[in-house]
């Protein structure tokens, strides 16, 4: 069994660039969705005729629906990223398959004309900015996109934070986004939502998973959060896995 400042120490130095979870195998685990959402946008890819996908993040989510959908891909297709670490990194993934990377911040507007676009893709994004979605997709036209819902792995982040205000909770709630989308005038077709179990196996990977996803416990470091760690990782040798849940909702919607 090794020791909590071995694990720690793994935890925070492993690079956290892009999007590929692969290191956490056999040290966490998460339930994916339903409605497999890399597979079903690569039906949405090969129908397309020009397709966005905004914050790609490493982009590994777009290659492998490009891959999928072969050569009935649609032929013009482009990303957008926001932390320069993953513009690289995404760059790097894309651009043999012919997809340029424009780096643009998750909060500015989109840098591309009205219309632009008869499908617009996104996993996981920041904030959904619905009136950009519906100004660069044209008449007719889709977003397809997999959104993180309200207070996804809230049981972690609480964990460290203390319990949350119900506000709080209740940020990303579908109903709230569905009006959003309804008020920028899109259609919403299709929404679900699931929650999905996570299991954490050793410290070192919720080390890595705080440093990855940045906006879970905000300014999180070994040094700040150190004895609850260390009490966590007691937990987790005493009692097995540590159990969260993540929040993931489908939005399938139509530009009229």
């Amino acid at each position: 069994m090794r020791s909590f400042d071995a694990l720690v120490a793994e935890g925070a130095s492993v690079p956290t660039e892009g999007w590929d979870f692969s290191w956490f195998e056999g040290r966490a685990t998460e339930a994916r969705p339903s409605w497999g959402y890399a597979r079903s946008m690569a039906g949405r890819l090969a129908g397309a005729t020009a397709v966005l996908d905004v914050q790609t993040g490493g982009g590994e989510v777009l290659d492998f629906a490009l891959q999928a959908a072969g050569p009935d891909r649609a032929p013009l297709v482009v990303a957008t990223e926001g932390w320069a670490p993953n513009v690289a990194e995404a760059t790097r993934l894309l651009r043999p398959r012919g997809v340029p990377v424009v780096a643009s911040a998750d909060d500015a507007p989109l840098p591309f004309a009205d219309g632009a676009f008869d499908l617009v893709v996104s996993r996981h994004p920041v904030e959904p900015h619905w009136d950009e979605v519906a100004r660069v997709l044209a008449s007719g036209g889709a977003y397809y996109a997999q959104h993180v819902g309200p207070a996804s792995v809230f049981e972690l982040v609480e964990y460290f934070l203390g319990p949350l205000p119900e506000e709080t909770r209740r940020h990303r709630h579908p109903e709230r986004e569905r009006a959003a989308a309804e008020a920028a005038g899109l259609e919403v077709v299709e929404l679900r939502a699931e929650r999905l179990r996570m299991e954490f196996f050793d410290i070192g990977a919720v080390v890595h998973f705080l440093r990855k996803v940045v906006w879970m416990v905000p300014g999180f470091t070994v040094e700040a959060y150190r004895d609850r760690l260390r009490d966590l990782h007691a937990r987790i040798q005493a009692d097995g896995p540590f159990v969260a849940h993540s929040s993931r909702q489908l939005f399938d919607v139509r530009k009229p």
